[in-house]
């Protein structure tokens, strides 16, 4: 216990999955918490549920204004600000060929543009509060590999990842004692699956389908990756920053051998 203590984050998302148990595990290891969600009654749902060490706010991550009253918030509530921890994604289905403009636009905006709107206001954040601090921003293994039905989805989260690694050598090139990594998750089963499971009609079948391609046979949970939030927060990863951190299970491992019996 006490892993972050005394420190305050600011967690986008915070309003269900990866989001929300990031918040519950910052604020366990002694973190003040501020979660934000365009969910409003999410958010705040959150925060409740945490008690006095934590808060919700507002949060259009694709509005640099919205940016701006979200840091400013963090301040006045809590002091400083030391953590940011991007969550906030949606994702489309479909093919490239299929691809509708305005929905292309909407993903990136949420998923990159708001990542590096998040970079840039928390950095000038976490340096008015005279420290260092860690940027975390949850890509995916949908970064590193391609999917035929989510090309706007891995187009933002590989705009992340590299995204994470230039702001991670800007801050370090510039003495900031800040630190940026990117977490890579696979499939975590979460509330953003259940609108593609709508689409697939089935939903356990989808599941089944997906632990197929995770080695350790299980998708990963909310707590899973919030536990990787944890450490990259805290001074145990004092020396870590510009990575792609993967909480995988082994699925980029490689391929799996399919071509030979085991006993």
């Amino acid at each position: 216990m006490g892993r972050v203590n005394g420190k305050v984050a600011l967690v986008t998302g915070g309003a269900s999955g990866i989001g929300r148990a990031s918040c519950e595990a910052l604020a366990r290891e002694g973190a003040s918490v501020l979660a934000a969600d365009i969910n409003t009654e999410g958010a705040q749902a959150t925060a409740e549920r945490i008690g006095a060490a934590a808060a919700s706010n507002a949060l259009d991550v694709s509005s640099e204004t919205d940016w701006e009253a979200a840091t400013a918030c963090a301040i006045e509530l809590f002091g400083r600000l030391d953590i940011v921890v991007n969550c906030a994604a949606i994702g489309i289905t479909g093919s490239v060929e299929d691809m509708v403009l305005e929905e292309w636009n909407r993903v990136l905006a949420v998923n990159l543009t708001g990542t590096m709107l998040s970079c840039k206001h928390g950095i000038r954040a976490i340096r008015q509060s005279d420290g260092g601090g860690s940027l975390i921003n949850i890509s995916s293994i949908g970064a590193l590999l391609g999917t035929s039905d989510l090309p706007a989805y891995g187009a933002s989260k590989a705009g992340v990842t590299l995204l994470s690694k230039s702001v991670a050598l800007d801050c370090a090139e510039r003495g900031y004692g800040i630190r940026c990594n990117a977490i890579h998750p696979t499939y975590v089963d979460t509330e953003m699956l259940d609108p593609i499971a709508a689409a697939v009609g089935d939903r356990d079948a989808m599941v089944a389908g997906m632990i197929e391609n995770v080695p350790l046979g299980r998708l990963a949970t909310a707590a899973d990756i919030a536990n990787s939030v944890v450490f990259l927060a805290s001074d145990e990863s004092a020396m870590i920053t510009g990575t792609a951190f993967l909480v995988d299970g082994g699925t980029t491992a490689g391929m799996p051998s399919k071509h030979s019996q085991r006993n």
